[in-house]
């Protein structure tokens, strides 16, 4: 069966029973999840999703988290109305799904929800953080967009920029040990040429034990083991952006 074939992993992943504090918004042509503190704050943080698309509840839980956290966060449909991946469909068929999602030609969308977020938010400081594909996308932004402080790239897919690595903002990398998708060896790479190329602050750090997607695809209450690396990895994230936003 072509559907045992399978080019990532983030469907062995737990999907919360979750519903979101925040609400859909439409932005200009995308459509977005936005949750918004109790106080108001000028710092805000581009929320940008895994595969399996900007409804996913991990992906809303984590919006919301930045939230508790001070932040406006938002988590536009970067897909633009194509369909997230299912877990259903057949793996033998992502990469070719993956063509026409390419996490390094979101700028346009990211424009708009910057717009979005200085003009109705009155956001003046921004960051982003993604996951997966998200991370990617990450990376991707912190090489080229000036109006971003700082990101997170949560297991982003190096091979995706894996000879890119002078970076504009401060950049924090987060890897699992035991990632099947992002082997050791790529991490290793990805920090020599930051030190070789970087000017700005970084940090890479691998988390033992971990496999890929356990910031957002991983319940602590089941996953006992690993709860205190779910729960440190969303610690550092939360304090690289109160650092740098």
């Amino acid at each position: 069966m072509a559907n045992e074939s399978r080019p990532c992993p983030c469907d062995i992943g737990d999907r919360f029973d979750y519903g979101g504090r925040g609400q859909e918004v439409q932005v200009e042509h995308i459509k977005a999840y936005v949750c918004k503190p109790s106080t108001s704050t000028d710092k805000a943080v581009i929320v940008i999703h895994d595969i399996f698309g900007w409804q996913l509840p991990n992906t809303r839980y984590m919006a919301d988290m930045l939230t508790t956290n001070g932040y406006i966060a938002i988590c536009p449909d970067c897909f633009v109305g194509q369909e997230a991946w299912k877990p259903s469909n057949d793996w033998g068929t992502f990469n070719e799904w993956l063509k026409t999602r390419n996490a390094g030609k979101i700028d346009k969308e990211v424009d708009v929800i910057l717009k979005y977020l200085r003009d109705q938010c009155g956001a003046k400081k921004i960051g982003v953080i993604g996951f997966c594909w998200g991370g990617a996308a990450v990376q991707h932004l912190m090489l080229k967009n000036p109006h971003l402080k700082t990101g997170v790239s949560v297991y982003g897919v190096i091979r995706h920029f894996d000879d890119k690595s002078n970076l504009l903002h401060p950049t924090f990398f987060i890897f699992g040990e035991k990632d099947d998708v992002i082997p050791l060896e790529q991490v290793t790479l990805l920090e020599q040429k930051l030190k070789q190329n970087c000017k700005v602050d970084y940090e890479v750090k691998i988390y033992p034990g971990q496999t890929h997607g356990f910031v957002h695809r991983k319940r602590e209450d089941i996953n006992p083991q690993d709860k205190p690396y779910i729960e440190e990895g969303r610690k550092d994230m939360i304090n690289w952006l109160n650092k740098y936003l």
